[in-house]
């Protein structure tokens, strides 16, 4: 991973001046969440599950959610 120089920190502007201000907020803070989709719970699945999910990259977790909406739906439900 590269880290920046001394050059690099001294050619940063800050935030408010290279950002619209809808865009600006805090490192690490979320945007409002304006309409929830999701419960947040805890589930545990097999190793093999997790580790072929996860295999694919980033957005596993959403990856089994379409599995599971996808089970629901060739197996009549909701």
């Amino acid at each position: 991973m590269l880290r920046p120089v001394d050059a690099d920190v001294k050619r940063m502007r800050p935030m408010s001046e290279v950002l619209p201000a809808k865009l600006q907020r805090p490192i690490g803070q979320r945007g409002k969440q304006h309409a929830p989709t999701k419960v947040k719970t805890s589930i545990r699945l097999s190793q093999e599950v997790v580790e072929h999910f996860k295999a694919e990259g980033e957005g596993w977790q959403r990856r089994i959610d379409q599995a599971l909406k996808q089970y629901i739906r060739e197996h009549g439900g909701g």
